[in-house]
């Protein structure tokens, strides 16, 4: 079961709270239903499926709940998919339906929930550790041929102990491959909040990867 106790405790935004609104007919109206989607529709949908069962695989840590969540994102999408607006952010719009329905299936878990953070700390924390055992200023592909060397399941745990509210960016950024302003879209919180989070799960996750590395004998401590 994921933990969205970390995740602020306020109704799941609505168009007109967020800093950047969409338009009216991105939103997802729960009171107008649609008879028929369109060809298009269904199409651009489908083609998101995957992309859709893998973020909510790492939301939840569980195949049951990705697969509960990504059917009630597509039923949703469909039945309303008269409230999206063709031409707009098809793919922001579905994960936006995506994180809704994972807050709202959740939310009871959390009793009272705070809002999450995580510590500051500089940028390049793995390079710079690896360059001070080295002795000496790294080419830019020596954090990568550590970071080769991470089994999945490292990265996947180092992925899961972040907060829900700074997970979820990260995963749509570096794994799914969204634009700041599409994550913006989709979890309906301003751009700046978008790249704080992510710049600070990022360096959350360099921290965890490099106790890893510990372990496993990639790099010597101190």
């Amino acid at each position: 079961m994921p933990d969205f106790s970390s995740f602020e405790d306020a109704p799941v935004p609505s168009p007109t709270t967020e800093t950047e609104q969409p338009s009216k007919e991105t939103s997802v109206n729960q009171e107008e239903p649609n008879q028929e989607p369109s060809e298009d529709f269904v199409a651009g949908v489908l083609a998101q499926l995957d992309s859709l069962y893998r973020t909510a695989l790492r939301m939840t840590n569980n195949q049951q709940e990705a697969e509960d969540l990504v059917q009630e994102t597509m039923l949703k999408a469909f039945r309303f998919s008269n409230t999206y607006r063709p031409g707009t952010n098809l793919r922001a719009w579905l994960f936006r339906i995506l994180n809704t329905s994972a807050i709202n299936r959740y939310r009871k878990l959390a009793t009272h929930p705070t809002p999450a953070s995580l510590p500051e700390g500089e940028d390049f924390y793995l390079y710079n550790h690896i360059r001070d055992l080295s002795g000496q200023e790294l080419t830019q592909g020596a954090e990568e041929e550590v970071l080769e060397k991470y089994l999945d399941e490292d990265v996947y745990r180092a992925l899961m102990d972040l907060p829900y509210n700074f997970r979820m960016p990260v995963i749509l950024a570096d794994i799914e491959g969204l634009s700041y302003k599409e994550i913006a879209e989709a979890l309906q919180i301003p751009i700046g909040t978008v790249m704080s989070r992510i710049s600070r799960a990022r360096r959350q996750l360099q921290k965890s990867l490099w106790q890893y590395a510990q372990e496993r004998g990639y790099v010597k401590a101190h």
